[in-house]
């Protein structure tokens, strides 16, 4: 009872000013926190280290040691990396840098070059095939386990070759009728049969796997699979070509120091150089052509070993012996794979490759002969899919021949190509191997070889798209752009099938955004619709059509252009199916949120972007996951935020009121509008200068309104109830008092139903440490309303210690004590003659009661209660497990009547007394606490009208722990 009567006056603005921190005016000179420190290095010797170096920093401010350089005993980590880096003061041991320096000299192929191993999951893909496949495995023999005893020489090669023999006359076992699965699993055993051969030690066998493996690439009984086996084939020959080249590698090593990466021929021992010629003879033996040429192919590299021109002399004689190969299927995959050996050997020999190439463009007519076509009719394939066969081996081959090649080497491919009739499967693999930039200064070259094409086989929309991708790279020359265009789009919109349309379609959209203006996109978007709709062909095409979206949304992101391109909702109608659709909308709203740099009120702006985000909204249901819910959430609100009307105000609200009734489902979508309506009664006090007119009242009155509709629909607690008192404060900032006791009515009857767990992030904790803050929050607010005329002495304040005191606490918690001594504060507060602050063109109690003692009384009884409550649970605490928990509280309870109360009064000084020994009773108190709270008191008592503060001291003990 004695704590209000007598708390403390304060006067708050000498409290504050007591309470800055000391200036001290400071004269930097040249010094500056922010300045950059200037390091300068001094050579010192050092007298227990000779000869080693110390660096020193020093800034401009002070000149001290630098810490880090006496660790390093001046060594500086960096200063050697650049001493090694330099060939002259290098001291490290040369093998390291020497290699690294030897593999920055070697000609390698650079990063824009796109490696094999990025084609092959492709190829894989595209070549599949249902019919049954056979497969020749390797048996092994007794007579190839034998190892010989003889000594001669001759013995043993004729062994060897008896082995080899072995395996061309019949040592294997023929599987049929394989599914493709099943031929891919038995490739696969195949290239681990070879590692274990290998790693066993037994070279002749695992070359015996390979020769067998290579025999398969003469076989096109399945034709359509020929790319895939040659994937999978190649792949074991590439693990062979490694693990010969590895162990002749490893013979080289002297004194276990490998050689540097372009070691020349001279530094490799004749052990090694016997066995590389050794794996050469072997492979010159093999009879059949193609297992011979693959097998020599796949250890091209090791030709390093023996001479340094031995690579270039071997290329040439490898790429003359691909002309005996009869099948041109089976050449041009042969041509194939040496360019693919020759760019990761040697791809400074250009020549060999374009000799490679050059090679098969004359032997092309063999595709149109009478063995291709009596092939093709037995296997009953049409020579337009026949065609698309040689695609990848093609591409490949003029790949490695275009890569950094000169723009003349173009010309004349052009120029072959047209002396071969502008065959369009060369002119398409011309078209997507050489640079863009050069096909692109071309464009009009290659749509009149283009036109001139022979249909028959591969069709001409091919060609275009082709020409297409390459435009989307680069720029073709600026009077040319509107006739390309008018061109690809004649052939492009006579096709029929919807699935070629599309997919030309798709690429040449992209040219037309890049270069022409929304007339030109609107055409092309109206064809789209015109051939994408009949039979519904669009739910074959979504991909396509989704990428057609996204490249008008890349290249027009002026949304109020976008949106008067006529047929762009009619396109995104096409999207019929929800999830796409979704994705759609989603794309476009992203894009909006990147690109939108002002707020806009377009009316076709903003009925566009309401219809798609509706779309967005409508699609979540219950089986929605959480994460897409907050992803739509979070789109639709930078949406909203991004809507303004200026200063039409009205009109802003209406948009809101439109947008609540639209999202209702996406609770952070309500979160934000109700934030967005508070803002907007805010802005209206500001331009009004906080003096309402009627009209201007009555407006701030409708958006509370809404505020207090909408928030009850929310489903998390801990929302609504920190919406209630955001809005109760904004109300009140408006001088709707009504309102705002309405809001902090609704608040403190929501208290209650505060469950004991929430759920968090997806994990369910307890609510107490919440609840706490949001009081907290509550009771500062208080202080500053009002009191209502017809309700009662601080009937908020009342409603609220109910609440609280019927509230469940946890049997382990002080949450409630907490809150009780927070509202000690709050009262105390309440009886200064002047509050510490204020809501403009609102009075608060100080100024309706002017000190009333009825009111002071009925404040004092209050304050009763709540002491008699907080003393009640520290009696509670006396138990042996809860004595820890009684001396935190205590002390918390003394620190409360320190601040806010007048000690002068006995009774109160006693109190403080009392919890100060009770916080010490048990030995629970912290020490270096409890000391500084002292020192705290005895500084306070040399203020003015302090000091009481002294005697007070004297009777805080401070007891040792025992």
């Amino acid at each position: 009872s004695c704590f209000l009567r007598h708390a403390r006056s304060r006067n708050y603005a000498s409290e504050s000013e007591m309470c800055k921190l000391e200036s001290i005016p400071l004269d930097f000179g040249d010094y500056h926190p922010l300045k950059p420190i200037t390091v300068t290095e001094s050579k010192t010797k050092k007298m227990n280290r000779k000869g080693s170096t110390s660096s020193t920093s020093s800034s401009s401010s002070s000149s001290v040691m630098d810490p880090l350089s006496s660790v390093l005993d001046g060594t500086d980590p960096l200063s050697l990396f650049a001493a090694a880096a330099d060939p002259v003061t290098a001291t490290v041991p040369m093998d390291g840098t020497r290699r690294k320096r030897d593999k920055d000299d070697s000609p390698a192929v650079g990063s824009d070059f796109e490696p094999w191993s990025s084609k092959r999951g492709e190829i894989l893909a595209r070549y599949t095939t249902t019919e049954k496949l056979s497969i020749n495995l390797y048996m092994g023999s007794e007579k190839g386990k034998a190892t010989t005893t003889g000594s001669a020489v001759s013995e043993k090669v004729r062994t060897r070759l008896e082995e080899l023999d072995d395996l061309e006359e019949g040592s294997q076992k023929e599987l049929l009728n394989l599914t493709q699965q099943d031929y891919m699993n038995r490739i696969e055993e195949l290239n681990q049969s070879l590692k274990d051969a290998w790693s066993s030690d037994q070279k002749v066998k695992a070359l015996k796997i390979v020769i067998q493996c290579s025999k398969l690439l003469s076989d096109t009984t399945v034709i359509q699979f020929y790319p895939s086996k040659f994937v999978l084939i190649t792949d074991i020959l590439d693990t062979f070509g490694k693990l010969v080249y590895e162990r002749i590698l490893s013979m080289c090593a002297d004194n276990r120091v490998s050689l540097p990466d372009n070691f020349s021929p001279e530094s490799v021992n004749d052990t090694a150089k016997e066995t590389c010629l050794n794996w050469f003879f072997k492979i010159a033996s093999i009879r059949e052509l193609i297992p011979r040429f693959y097998v020599e192919a796949a250890i091209l590299k090791c030709n390093k070993f023996l001479s340094k021109t031995g690579i270039s002399e071997c290329l040439p004689r490898l790429t003359s012996m691909i002309r005996g190969i009869g099948d041109p299927l089976v050449a041009v995959y042969a041509r194939a794979y040496l360019c693919r050996v020759g760019m990761e050997v040697a791809p400074q020999l250009k020549e060999s490759l374009n000799k490679n190439f050059f090679d098969f463009l004359l032997t092309f007519k063999q595709i149109h002969g009478d063995m291709v076509q009596n092939q093709l009719v037995g296997q009953r394939v049409e020579m337009p899919l026949y065609l698309t066969l040689y695609s990848p081996a093609i591409d490949w081959i003029l790949q490695c021949i275009a890569y950094h090649a000169p723009e003349v080497l173009l010309t004349e491919m052009m120029e072959r190509c047209k002396k071969l009739g502008n065959n369009a499967l060369l002119l398409n693999s011309v078209m997507s191997a050489f640079r863009a930039e050069f096909i692109a200064a071309r464009s009009m070259d290659f749509i009149a070889m283009i036109k001139e094409c022979d249909e028959s086989g591969f069709p001409k929309h091919l060609l275009f798209r082709s020409l297409g991708l390459n435009l989307a790279l680069a720029d073709p020359p600026e009077n040319d752009r509107l006739q390309i265009l008018n061109e690809a789009w004649k052939v492009i919109t006579k096709l029929k099938n919807p699935q070629d349309y599309i997919n030309c379609a798709e690429v040449w959209v992209e040219y037309t955004c890049r270069h022409f203006t929304k007339r030109e996109v609107n055409t092309v978007l109206a064809d789209v619709i015109k051939h994408m709709t009949p039979d519904r062909a669009f739910e074959d095409a979504y991909p396509q059509l989704q990428s057609i979206i996204q490249k008008v949304i890349t290249y027009i992101y002026d949304f109020s252009l976008l949106f008067s391109v006529e047929k762009f909702l009619p396109f995104l109608d096409m999207f019929q199916k929800e999830s796409v659709r979704v994705e759609v909308c989603k794309c476009i709203m992203e894009s909006f949120i990147k690109h939108q740099q002002e707020s806009t009120k377009d009316p076709v702006i903003l009925n566009a972007l309401l219809h798609i985000c509706k779309t967005m909204h409508d699609s979540v249901n219950a089986l929605t996951l959480e994460d897409e819910k907050r992803m739509l959430a979070a789109l639709i609100n930078g949406f909203i935020k991004m809507v303004s009307f200026g200063r039409d105000f009205e009109q802003q609200l209406s948009f809101y009121v439109e947008a609540r009734s639209m999202f209702c489902n996406l609770e952070p979508v309500l979160v934000q509008l109700i934030h967005s309506v508070n803002q907007l009664a805010m802005e209206t006090r500001k331009v009004m200068k906080g003096n309402h007119s009627r009209k201007t009242a009555a407006f701030v009155r409708a958006c509370v309104a809404f505020c207090f509709i909408t928030i009850p629909s929310l489903s998390s607690i801990f929302t609504r109830l920190n919406l209630y008192l955001h809005s109760g404060q904004v109300a009140l900032a408006n001088q709707c008092l009504s309102q705002a006791d309405a809001f902090f009515k609704a608040a403190v009857s929501l208290v209650p139903e505060v469950p004991k767990m929430i759920s968090v992030d997806g994990k369910m904790r307890p609510s107490d440490a919440f609840l706490l803050e949001f009081l907290c929050n509550f009771l500062s607010t208080l202080l500053v309303v009002p009191d209502h005329p017809e309700q009662g002495v601080l009937f908020l304040v009342r409603g609220l210690l109910n609440v609280i005191q019927d509230y469940t606490w946890e049997d382990n918690s002080d949450d409630k004590v907490r809150i009780y001594t927070n509202v000690l504060h709050l009262l105390s507060a309440m009886t200064q003659e002047a509050y510490i602050y204020h809501v403009d063109k609102v009075d608060s109690n100080d100024a309706l009661y002017g000190g009333d003692s009825k009111f002071l009384a009925e404040i004092n009884k209050l304050c009763e209660t709540v002491i008699a409550q907080i003393l009640d649970h520290l009696k509670t605490l006396g138990k042996e497990e809860t004595l820890k928990r009684q001396s935190q509280l205590a002390l918390y309870f003394f620190n409360t009547i320190i601040a806010h109360g007048d000690l002068r009064n006995n009774k109160l000084n006693q109190l403080s007394v009392n919890l100060w020994n009770l916080a010490q009773k048990h030995g629970f108190a912290d020490t270096k606490t409890m000391v500084k709270t002292l020192e705290y008191i005895k500084r306070r008592s040399q203020q003015p009208e302090m000091s009481h503060f002294t005697d007070l001291a004297l009777r805080l003990p401070l007891q040792s722990r025992t």
